[in-house]
């Protein structure tokens, strides 16, 4: 049988991977619609639509790929249900926090580091991208984030490489994940415009389609765009940027969707 690879959007930022023999979920978040979210220094934000999926509705990962350690993006409900000892790659100082509270197999990474899993003449790495989540100094103040490019091999040939923003502004210094790494197959695009005491900190319509013509990915998908209320760009800002643009290969992908990618 041929492996294959398939990704399906729960909501948010929250996704699940099948690489072939290897299952991954990246920024898990399962609270329902309504329940608050802590973004730290006081602000709160509110989960305005359900999950797809429910964590027990999913296959059982192999690991966690949380781009960094916000609320929406592994909330109160994935604490309760993750087990500890689930693998979890992460920033260096998501990991410090996460030991602090008993997650054992938790891997930091700093940017550009790898970690590799390997299974029946397959292999699977994922390496810490570069990314800003605020402007300027304010971006001191917020979480780390770290994108991720996942590439899946079988027998030593290299089947899929996806790119994974995480909660980045757009900036040109993200050029060098093209110049370093090559073209990604796919792209998975955190959008939202999310807003925070007038400071915008993900990527609105704009900057995402100026993200998706600096890297040229064959096939993007958003995500991470009406979840929660802080989010003031909709994904109709985006679609409208790229087709004004000319960018090709974008494709919205339905909140509880399958989509084959290779």
């Amino acid at each position: 049988m041929t492996p294959n690879a398939s990704v399906t959007f729960v909501g948010n930022a929250t996704t699940l991977l099948r690489l072939g023999t290897f299952t991954l979920l990246t920024d898990p978040a399962f609270s329902p619609a309504g329940s608050r979210v802590y973004l730290g220094y006081g602000a709160w934000t509110r989960r305005l639509r359900d999950p797809a999926k429910t964590y027990e509705e999913l296959p059982t990962p192999d690991a966690v790929l949380l781009s960094h350690l916000h609320g929406d993006h592994f909330d109160r409900t994935a604490r309760r249900l993750l087990p500890r000892d689930l693998p979890i790659v992460t920033t260096t100082q998501a990991q410090r926090r996460l030991r602090k509270r008993h997650y054992s197999a938790v891997q930091g990474l700093p940017t550009w580091e790898a970690e590799e899993w390997r299974r029946d003449g397959q292999t699977l790495r994922v390496t810490a991208l570069p990314g800003r989540h605020g402007p300027g100094l304010v971006d001191h103040l917020l979480p780390d984030v770290m994108g991720s490019l996942i590439d899946w091999e079988v027998d030593g040939e290299r089947r899929l490489r996806l790119y994974i923003t995480g909660d980045t502004l757009y900036r040109p210094f993200l050029g060098e994940i093209r110049d370093r790494c090559g073209e990604p197959d796919v792209m998975l695009i955190h959008l939202g415009g999310t807003k925070l005491l007038g400071l915008t900190l993900t990527m609105d319509g704009r900057q995402g389609a100026e993200l998706t013509g600096l890297i040229r990915p064959r096939l993007t998908l958003p995500i991470h765009y009406d979840d929660y209320k802080v989010m003031k760009s909709p994904l109709s800002d985006y679609l409208t940027e790229c087709q004004g643009r000319s960018l090709t290969g974008v494709q919205a992908i339905g909140r509880g969707e399958t989509l084959t990618l290779a």
